[in-house]
């Protein structure tokens, strides 16, 4: 999710203990609110400089529409009233908002046929955990998968997930890429994308439209492309953004993978700022992780071509077509990416009425510089360029476990759906 500068996390904000996550900061006591934004808000510089207030979501919305969300410290909560702000509150304590997500999830069993079992998704869980997960898919459908490796992180983990294919053998169809996790405390994401990956798995063999799908393009699934700051996120705090990279000169950890690619870089919806969660880094690929994103993503043009990219997020349940670097231009196709968009999105609805928005990032969302769908569309020649933002847009980050289940059932009903219509 993009920030406007202005909002910054600091990192002595909130109680210090040890919480069901075994995550050291538990925000207790800090309150969620739904800020009103039609105003300008890019003067509240000089008057948050000294509030630790986390901004989770900023949608501008159309006309009198727009709206952010931020999370307020109990200590700044009467400086915040004082503001005047049109508000709704969305949380009386993030801290206790996240001590019900549930301590993190035993392994599940296998099936008979090697598959771990649909209690995967019962609950959030360890990123080993998720690792032993991939590997399990991969054996239960040794002959039509691999395990592959896109990089490594800048502590030296893995960048990894798996590709699949169908009749026609590997490397013989254009690719559907997908990454989850490019943002750390977007846990949802990676659940989501496991959950296509079950699909994937169980299906080819009994449902024509998976088998459709996977004989007629090779599928390369990231689930998880910032494990150093997945790995914090659950172990220190919740609520980190960005990857974990050090740099000379600063004193501030990481930057924002999703604004350090080549296209669009350094423009406006990032900042040049190490503290800023939208750090774009000093050049474009400068962070490991989206080094090899962009090195795995022209490997991928370069062969038969990337038909289909999504990367996943959480959560303003909004389905983002490029461009994102700038609201004035759009890509040739972007009729038909509209319709299937559309139709992809009333998918969606079917199972829970969930509701996704769509339209080109910078006018439905946000502008967002230096962003995956843009480099994808513009620089690797994908046809489709896409983000999708998963639910919920009355929980935020912290989707109840009991969520994690239904967003990937819907969400699979939009992918059945663009697969065979793309």
């Amino acid at each position: 999710m993009a920030f406007l500068n202005i909002f910054w996390l600091i990192g002595t904000c909130g109680a210090i203990v040890q919480d069901g996550h075994n995550t050291a900061a538990t925000f207790g006591g800090f309150k969620v609110y739904r800020v009103d934004a039609h105003d300008p808000v890019v003067d509240l510089d000089s008057t948050f400089e000294a509030l630790s207030i986390i901004q989770l979501n900023h949608n501008h919305g159309n006309g009198n529409d727009a709206q952010l969300d931020v999370a307020v410290p109990p200590e700044y909560l009467a400086d915040f009233n004082a503001l005047n702000f049109t508000t709704t509150l969305l949380s009386e304590d993030l801290g206790a908002d996240i001590a019900v997500e549930g301590p993190l999830g035993d392994y599940p069993q296998l099936d008979q046929n090697g598959v771990p079992e649909l209690s995967w998704f019962d609950s959030y869980h360890a990123y080993d955990d998720h690792v032993r997960y991939w590997a399990d898919l991969q054996a239960a459908f040794t002959n039509n998968s691999e395990l592959i490796q896109a990089g490594t992180s800048f502590e030296g983990r893995p960048i990894q997930g798996i590709h699949l294919w169908g009749s026609s053998g590997k490397n013989s169809k254009p690719a559907v890429f997908f990454n989850g996790n490019v943002h750390a405390r977007e846990w949802i994401t990676s659940k989501v994308v496991e959950y296509l990956l079950y699909q994937i798995v169980t299906g080819y063999g009994n449902d024509t439209t998976v088998k459709a799908a996977l004989d007629n393009y090779d599928f390369y699934v990231l689930p998880v492309v910032n494990p150093d700051g997945f790995v914090y996120s659950q172990t220190t705090s919740r609520l980190w953004r960005k990857n974990r990279q050090t740099r000379d000169n600063t004193t501030a950890v990481g930057t924002d993978i999703n604004r350090n690619w080549s296209v669009g870089f350094g423009g406006d919806g990032s900042s040049s700022n190490p503290s800023s969660e939208t750090f774009s880094g000093y050049r474009p690929g400068d962070t490991p992780e989206c080094a090899a994103l962009m090195d795995f993503a022209q490997a991928l043009a370069a062969d038969k071509g990337i038909k289909l990219y999504i990367d996943w997020h959480s959560y303003a349940q909004v389905i983002l077509l490029s461009y994102g670097y700038t609201c004035d231009s759009f890509p040739p196709n972007i009729d038909r990416q509209i319709s299937l968009a559309a139709e992809t999105s009333a998918r969606i609805a079917q199972p829970y009425n969930t509701t996704f928005d769509y339209g080109p990032g910078c006018i439905v969302l946000y502008q967002s510089s230096g962003n995956g769908r843009d480099y994808m569309t513009d620089a690797a020649g994908t046809e489709f360029g896409w983000g999708i933002e998963l639910r919920s847009t009355s929980y935020g980050f912290i989707l109840p476990p009991e969520q994690i289940l239904p967003s990937g059932k819907e969400i699979w009903e939009g992918m059945k759906y663009l697969w065979v219509n793309m």
